[in-house]
């Protein structure tokens, strides 16, 4: 067995043989020139991977949103990147710009991005819009409603020129009036009256509230009874008592009604005649 003396010579020259080896190893290694074309190409090879991966013209973009220089890529493809890659890249970043300065110019003229004009967007939209609906039904209702009173209105006009072409004289009653049952026992049963009075029930006629309205507005009569003499009010009940009690009554008659009316009282003795 071999002593500890020698075993620890054999390992210092062990390790001086290790150490002596990594020392020439390491000398030949910086004296063997480098091969730069291999890479360039690598450089060149992982760039274009990196653009293929991530899109095809892309440019890196500096901090205020211009297109940055920062990272040169390879763009004439001979593996080197120098000031023509440069340019190239510069080049590329004006075209981008002037691109994107023209989309936006299109895009403005198309749909310009300004406000529009109170006056055009007061009233305008779907809630407006309802609501020009529900004016525009009202005034048609209204104006509905207009039509349908003018209508009346004529139709009553017509009714009572219609009634007072009947006879010279016309009495406005209503049946369970006493009012215009006394005027009607004095001037249809006391007197005889040619050609015969046109009664007019107004409570039975299908007009009659609107014929009554509508005498009031021409004779300022609004009740009944209302007695007219060739379409000129006489009075009512209370004037037709007060002449027959004067004894004028057919005089009264006779200036209103003219030659178209003959009118007697109704007595034995010689009667009073116009």
């Amino acid at each position: 067995m071999p002593s500890p003396r020698r075993l620890r010579l054999v390992m210092v020259v062990a390790l001086a043989f290790v150490i002596t080896t990594l020392f020439f190893t390491s000398q030949m290694r910086s004296k063997t020139p480098q091969d730069t074309r291999t890479m360039d190409g690598f450089f060149g090879k992982t760039m274009n991977g990196l653009e293929k991966k991530h899109g095809q013209g892309q440019v890196v973009m500096s901090g205020t949103g211009e297109p940055g220089q920062s990272n040169p890529k390879d763009h004439d493809g001979d593996g080197i990147v120098n000031e023509e890659d440069e340019k190239l890249a510069r080049e590329m970043a004006e075209r981008l710009r002037a691109a994107e300065q023209k989309a936006k110019d299109l895009a403005n003229a198309k749909a310009p991005l300004k406000p529009d004009v109170p006056s055009q967007v007061v009233g305008v939209g779907s809630s407006a819009g309802g609501q020009n609906k529900k004016a525009n039904s009202k005034g048609a209702e209204e104006a509905d409603e207009e039509d349908e009173v003018t209508d009346e209105e004529r139709e009553v006009e017509v009714t009572l020129n219609r009634i007072l072409k009947k006879a010279p004289v016309i009495i406005f009653s209503k049946s369970y009036c006493p009012y215009s049952k006394r005027a009607k026992g004095v001037l249809l049963e006391k007197y005889t009256i040619d050609p015969t009075p046109y009664v007019v029930e107004l409570d039975e006629h299908p007009l009659g509230k609107q014929l009554q309205a509508k005498l009031g507005e021409m004779t300022g009569r609004k009740t009944v009874p209302n007695i007219m003499i060739n379409g000129k009010s006489l009075g009512g009940s209370d004037e037709i008592a007060e002449l027959d009690s004067r004894k004028t009554l057919i005089d009264k008659f006779k200036a209103m009604g003219g030659k178209r009316l003959a009118m007697k009282e109704r007595f034995v003795g010689s009667p009073k005649e116009i």
